[in-house]
């Protein structure tokens, strides 16, 4: 009966103290493991793959229509709806790609955007132990262009619960299998090209930093990516803060936003330098550009970088919330110690009792 208690008593402390937020993991690259899930996908390859890979790496020719399909396979015992979405390739601030929903724009350079090539459904009902095609139909522009338009076909599934829109409580643990689209017309080498756009003030991970904007204008992968960048303050030499990251990538016609901390400093109004040098293989672009940091963006960004929380007080609210959770789980302790201390008086009379 103690084991009981105990037992309901970690379950409730593991629901009370869960984080409402949902995770997602992907799988890419054809594979077909379900990981738990329920449902799997297999590409099929047309006549016209270039390669052996996983994804799909077509070559196309100007104007062409053509269909190509994904199989998707439920091994449950009841229906299952799968949400589709395309995407546009996108280069994040870590310099990877990402083939899946997110918020980065387009970059200003992108000619032909994969989600107007690539046209699928929505949503796909697969029947219970059966299979069913995801039909995706390509356009191709009627222009010939030289180089890649790039995407990805993200596959999740859809619960009642996210069709009803509902909160859960805990932790979620999602997952959707993403599988790349590679476009081409022609062989001729298209060599990438990057031009600097800006840099600006922010938060990258709640703290305080500085972004600088940067587009490979060309419709081609940039590989092997490394960024080396420095800012000072004015016409100063000397540095204040300075990142240096190597092993990253672009995707055609695409921008990110590097980000350089300010190491928990707080964000200075003024005029600034920033110094940018990119390099992947024999190819280097160099930049020294200035900007400016207003007062109202340095008091914004300050009052939300979690690093300077002691600087700015007590945070009370956040104290009587910790409080509270503290009481409570006492008085459920108590409660539960108090439950099992009156189940063994009672197991202790009934031994009297059989005794007498």
């Amino acid at each position: 009966m103690k084991r009981k208690y105990l037992f309901y008593l970690a379950l409730f402390l593991y629901i009370a103290c869960g984080t409402c937020f949902s995770q997602v993991s992907y799988a890419e690259g054809g594979t077909q493991a379900d990981f738990g899930v329920g449902f799997n996908y297999k590409v099929v390859k047309p006549e016209n793959q270039k390669s052996t890979v996983g994804y799909f790496d077509l070559k196309m020719s100007p104007g062409q229509k053509q269909t190509v399909q994904i199989e998707l396979s439920n091994g449950t015992e009841h229906e299952m709806v799968i949400g589709v979405s395309l995407n546009g390739a996108k280069t994040n601030g870590n310099g990877v790609i990402e083939y899946g929903p997110t918020t980065i724009e387009d970059d200003k350079s992108l000619k032909y955007n994969f989600v107007d090539v690539v046209k699928g459904p929505k949503e796909v009902k697969i029947p219970a132990k059966s299979m069913v095609p995801l039909d995706l139909e390509i356009t191709m522009p009627e222009s010939s262009f030289d180089g890649s338009i790039s995407g990805g076909i993200q596959m999740k599934q859809i619960t009642k619960e996210e069709k009803k829109e509902e909160k859960k409580a805990g932790i979620t643990n999602e997952y959707a299998f993403l599988v790349g689209m590679i476009l081409n017309e022609t062989d001729t080498k298209v060599e990438p090209d990057l031009a600097f756009n800006k840099a600006y003030a922010g938060l990258t991970n709640y703290r305080n930093a500085v972004f600088l904007n940067f587009s490979n204008v060309e419709a081609e992968y940039l590989e092997d990516m490394t960024v080396d960048a420095q800012i000072m303050k004015g016409d100063s030499k000397e540095v204040l803060y300075d990142t240096k990251k190597a092993g990253m990538r672009m995707a055609p016609n695409t921008m990110i936003d590097f980000p350089v901390e300010m190491n928990g400093d707080r964000m200075e109004p003024g005029e600034y330098t920033a110094h940018i040098l990119v390099t992947a293989g024999d190819k280097k672009w160099e930049w020294t550009e200035k900007f400016s940091i207003t007062d109202e963006e340095a008091d914004k960004f300050n009052s939300q970088d979690v690093s300077l929380t002691q600087e700015r007080g007590i945070n009370w609210r956040l104290i009587a919330m910790i409080v509270g959770g503290v009481v409570v789980v006492a008085l459920i302790v108590f409660f539960v110690v108090r439950a099992i201390g009156n189940n063994n008086k009672k197991k202790k009379k009934q031994l009297k009792k059989k005794k007498r």
